[in-house]
């Protein structure tokens, strides 16, 4: 089921007060193609006192469900002159049981209060029994897995009114019972259903490593013509209980080196596309973090500007 992406009059807000840069500004119902940050509480001041320095910033959709506060009056403000992504954390999208209906309900409401350029989720499951559990856990890559995630994303792209992004998860763990790879997993669930894919250069590398196979490849076999947002991230290295090195998706610390070169990788095939650099643990300064994004920035100008001289 393919739906047509929510727009509305007020979806380009502020233009003016932004820099648009040699990427442009956003187009409607679209994040630009430049480079962001996760909006947190203690950058509030940093990002009014500098609009436009940042492509866009991104919220987890939780964190704002409730009615007023203070996070809705800083959210408000800075979305005033700076695109918006949601990023979903709680729909349990791979889980067993139907949806919760009273979260979706609150999603919908955040997603017409703020009327974001993006909205995604994950590949994943975090509900049982009607218990949270806080984290996004794995799941078997077969039929019965395939048609309950389309059906959930059906049941969401329905309520929401808006196509949703899916994004790639980090695993730790592999199911023997899987019938088929992530990659033509994502892939299916893509052609389905008409969502988009949150290209998680990050968790693919994680992954990767992890399950001793190619990220290269991995990437090269998504569905990557469908992907609306990239996101990169730090990782900690751990071991496992056979001493082998295991990575994991930490969000504490910058974006590693092969996950640059694997990022680089991805524009050179798709060309520029919003890219999000997450920092969730030992947040640094505001200035740290742009500069961060900057480097982000940088390869996505110059693939705009390589685009371009192609197109020329």
């Amino acid at each position: 089921m393919t739906l047509p992406i929510e727009t509305s009059s007020s979806s380009l807000r502020s233009e003016s007060a932004c820099r648009g840069g040699a990427l442009g500004p956003a187009a409607r119902g679209h994040l630009p193609a430049r480079a962001g940050v996760g909006l947190k509480p203690q950058h509030f001041q940093d990002i009014l006192d500098s609009p436009g320095e940042l492509g866009f910033f991104e919220v987890h959709a939780e964190n704002y469900m409730g009615a007023g506060g203070p996070m809705h009056h800083w959210l408000t403000r800075i979305r005033e002159c700076h695109p918006l992504s949601v990023h979903g954390v709680g729909l349990s999208i791979g889980g067993q049981e139907p949806l919760d209906a009273a979260h979706l309900a609150r999603l919908r409401i955040l997603l017409a209060r703020y009327e974001p350029e993006a909205f995604s989720e994950h590949l994943a499951w975090s509900t049982h029994a009607g218990a949270y559990l806080a984290d996004l856990l794995p799941l078997a890559y077969d039929g019965r897995s395939l048609r309950r995630v389309c059906e959930h994303i059906d049941e969401v792209q329905m309520a929401l009114g808006r196509r949703m992004l899916l994004e790639n998860p980090a695993t730790y763990v592999e199911f023997a019972d899987s019938t088929m790879s992530e990659a033509d997993f994502i892939t299916e669930v893509v052609r389905r259903t008409g969502c988009g894919l949150l290209l998680d250069v990050n968790n693919a590398y994680v992954s990767a490593v992890n399950h001793g196979c190619d990220a290269a490849a991995f990437l090269a076999a998504l569905p990557l013509e469908a992907v609306g947002e990239i996101h990169l991230a730090g990782f900690a290295v751990d071991r496992d209980a056979a001493g082998e090195p295991l990575l994991i998706d930490s969000h504490g610390s910058p974006v590693a080196d092969a996950v640059w070169t694997l990022y680089e990788e991805v524009l050179q095939r798709i060309g520029p596309v919003a890219t999000l650099i997450e920092r969730d643990h030992d947040v640094p300064d505001f200035a740290t973090l742009a500069a961060e994004a900057g480097r982000a920035e940088a390869l996505l100008c110059r693939m705009a500007a390589s685009t371009a001289e192609v197109c020329a």
